[in-house]
């Protein structure tokens, strides 16, 4: 089983040479290189030759590179999608913002393609928009070069008048259909940022909330965050040491033919042992990015 672990991924805004150029150093598992909304209207050419200059001198190691382009709406967003198409060195992946129907993904997807963008660079699609949420199926369902969401909550909130409080229980429903929609398509999800960024704690809960909402991950907007994000979406010690036990157990009633498998007093199925095996292959991928 491969995976790549998706705990932190950070934004750094293209108008900044000196975030880009920090960004190599820094413990995330990803970085979205931003031409949007961390970009003020005046920046945005910068951000683009800066971004594309980034990529091309490289030195980010293992680090997933994300370019979040402007809106096909706007007047940057083509000329983002042809300066990536162009660039000598493709990111891994972009994400695409303000989407608010399946056609809207089918529209952005195709313009990479007709720009020449390499069929390597994986497609996201941010979720931050009130018709996004309400089409989500659809949306996650749109496109085979589609592979993953990232929630907005901040514009969600913008549109919906919901307020950010501690439980975040106004998103709490957007939230679920965006991850299931993504589990229902095999996509992976990234949870929305934490905007607080002198509440330690506050962070801890919110990463611990996404990690057991589903999400794959969090988006984070300071360097500071990354460490708490990496801690809450990764098995710790004690969960791996669990997936050992089952996987082992499982395998050895199988070979005695024993039909039913107790580990700790609990009933082990097959769907245990599956999520075993994935927290097992998440802590090894984990553990190669820091070796």
């Amino acid at each position: 089983m491969s995976i790549r672990p998706r705990r932190s991924l950070l934004y750094m805004p293209g108008s900044n040479p000196r975030a880009l150029d920090k960004a190599r150093s820094l413990p995330a598992d990803g970085l979205i290189l931003d031409m949007e909304d961390s970009v003020s209207p005046d920046a945005k050419q910068l951000a683009r030759e800066q971004i594309v200059g980034a990529l091309e001198q490289g030195g980010y190691g293992h680090r997933e590179l994300m370019v979040r382009i402007n809106a096909l709406t706007t007047e940057w967003g083509r000329d983002d999608i042809a300066a990536i198409a162009a660039s000598g060195t493709a990111p891994d992946a972009v994400l695409i913002p303000k989407i608010d129907t399946a056609a809207d993904v089918v529209e952005a997807i195709e313009a990479f393609a007709a720009a020449g963008c390499p069929d390597s660079v994986d497609m996201w699609i941010m979720a931050e928009t009130p018709r996004c949420i309400i089409n989500i199926g659809e949306v996650a369902a749109a496109h085979p070069r589609l592979k993953g969401i990232v929630m907005g909550t901040s514009d969600l909130s913008k549109d919906t008048r919901v307020r950010h409080t501690p439980d975040r229980l106004g998103f709490i429903g957007a939230l679920n259909l965006c991850v299931y929609a993504a589990r229902a398509h095999g996509l992976d999800i990234i949870d929305g940022v934490q905007l607080d960024l002198e509440n330690d704690e506050l962070l801890t809960l919110s990463c611990e909330q996404g990690r057991d909402l589903g999400f794959d991950g969090k988006s984070l907007i300071h360097p500071r965050q990354i460490a708490a994000a990496n801690a809450a979406f990764a098995p710790d010690e004690q969960a791996v040491a669990g997936a050992r036990e089952i996987i082992e157990a499982f395998e050895q009633a199988q070979a005695e033919g024993k039909g039913v498998v107790v580990v700790k007093g609990r009933l082990v199925e097959n769907l245990h042992v599956e999520e075993a095996k994935r927290n097992l292959a998440l802590a090894d991928a984990i553990a190669g990015l820091d070796s």
